[in-house]
């Protein structure tokens, strides 16, 4: 029996969820076939079905990694010395994703197909419970060091920075002008006096968030 690199076979089970990715995003899910899947990832369809048995199989894989993919990136941030700082790189992490058009009409059929299909609505709430979860982690930490007002509840702040992120796709759905990236320093500000409402921070800033060296005491 010939033997599976692993590595091998997991950049090409990459490569073919990068294809299918994009072929999602530009036809749709229910217009998008395994052939055309095949095509844009130049393989056979005998390479598709060993790796993923149907198209719904290919669908449901990219999201399952993007939410191990989450899970891993804050696992590393919510070990960064500064909780802050880590949250407004979290937000500008998953902020920056929502500025891709592909990735907007990509999650345009996620909402679609949410709709219609149950275990994969499951998913998709366990990859935002695993976002938000991350986030309320973050707020405790900042609280606990003085960073924030520790007055606000942390679970509910998760709440609304994930409500705030989203927004960011519906509104960049909606509105073709609106442009996501420039945007986020406002969204930085937003947070800045949500979390901090004694910091000094008075405009939105380039480059990264408003530093607030803690809050001042009530």
């Amino acid at each position: 029996m010939r033997k599976v690199d692993p590595a091998k076979h997991a950049a090409k089970r990459r490569a073919i969820l990068d294809a299918a990715a994009g072929c999602f995003a530009e036809k749709g899910f229910e217009k998008t076939t395994t052939a055309h899947i095949c095509r844009v990832a130049g393989i056979s369809s005998g390479s598709l079905f060993h790796y993923f048995p149907t198209k719904r199989a290919v669908f449901v894989a990219i999201f399952a990694d993007e939410g191990e993919q989450t899970a891993e990136y804050l696992a590393e941030a919510v070990k960064a010395p500064d909780p802050l700082t880590a949250l407004f790189d979290v937000v500008d992490h998953f902020a920056a994703g929502v500025a891709e058009p592909a990735v907007v009409r990509l999650l345009l059929e996620v909402a679609a197909q949410t709709a219609r299909d149950e275990e994969f609505a499951a998913l998709i709430r366990h990859n935002e419970t695993v976002l938000r979860d991350g986030i309320e982690v973050l707020v405790r930490r900042a609280a606990g060091a003085g960073l924030i007002d520790a007055s606000i509840p942390p679970r509910g702040a998760a709440n609304w920075i994930t409500v705030l992120i989203d927004a960011l796709l519906g509104r960049a759905n909606f509105d073709p002008e609106f442009d996501v990236v420039a945007e986020r320093d406002m969204l930085r500000l937003i947070l800045t006096r949500f979390l901090c409402p004694d910091s000094a921070v008075s405009a939105p800033g380039g480059g990264g968030m408003p530093q607030t060296g803690g809050i001042s005491p009530s």
